[in-house]
């Protein structure tokens, strides 16, 4: 099964769009969101991360992630060896998911991976055919992460800074999405549905 990885900055409105790939019957696997439930079930993960970055890092038998922000984003060393555990298992985790999605009566036409660091780690690059980033003006972003958190705009702004900017994601991306209240986003998620649905028959 092809898989499209779609990928995005804080705010851009990337779940929204995969929220309207799910709609037309795309299989989704949340990246992010699963890397969290393997900190909470993977025992092998847990361990190897506890040998890392101390026994400080669970605390009553749960991961403690601010703790562990706090020791690896700043130690780029670190955070590389951490994501060395990580990530195996994610991409691990993600062929499972695929093989049970791919073995249903009537398989969809293409799966999808959604990670906002997807392109900014070259390990898990390889589990993906294509790439579809979204973007969005930064003022749009900003109001809209806002909107939805506690966050100040000094905190957004910051948490921007720290990922990459939409032009070194588009220089990488095959598909690129518009999400910013003018552009329609229908005509362009039925866009790319149909060019990944007619990768399917290539060899």
């Amino acid at each position: 099964m092809r898989v499209l990885a779609v990928t995005g900055g804080i705010g851009s409105g990337k779940s929204y769009v995969v929220q309207m790939f799910a709609a037309l019957g795309i299989p989704v696997y949340d990246a992010d969101g699963r890397t969290k439930q393997l900190y909470a079930s993977d025992i092998g993960l847990m361990e190897a991360l506890t040998d890392l970055l101390g026994k400080d890092l669970v605390k009553g038998g749960v991961l403690d992630r601010q703790y562990m922000a706090g020791k690896i984003f700043s130690d780029r060393s670190l955070l590389a060896r951490v994501e060395e555990v990580v990530f195996p298992r994610v991409i691990r985790d993600f062929r499972n998911w695929l093989q049970t999605v791919e073995s249903v009566a009537e398989p969809a036409p293409f799966a999808i991976i959604e990670s906002a660091v997807f392109l900014e780690k070259p390990l898990i690059r390889p589990v993906a055919d294509k790439v579809l980033t979204v973007i969005c003006p930064q003022e749009v972003r900003i109001g809209r992460v806002m909107s939805r958190s506690s966050m100040t705009r000094a905190e957004v702004s910051a948490r921007m800074s720290n990922q990459w900017p939409d032009r070194k994601r588009v220089e990488l991306s095959d598909y690129v999405i518009v999400s910013d209240f003018r552009h329609p986003l229908l005509p362009q998620v039925y866009g790319v549905y149909e060019k990944m649905k007619e990768m399917k028959y290539e060899f």
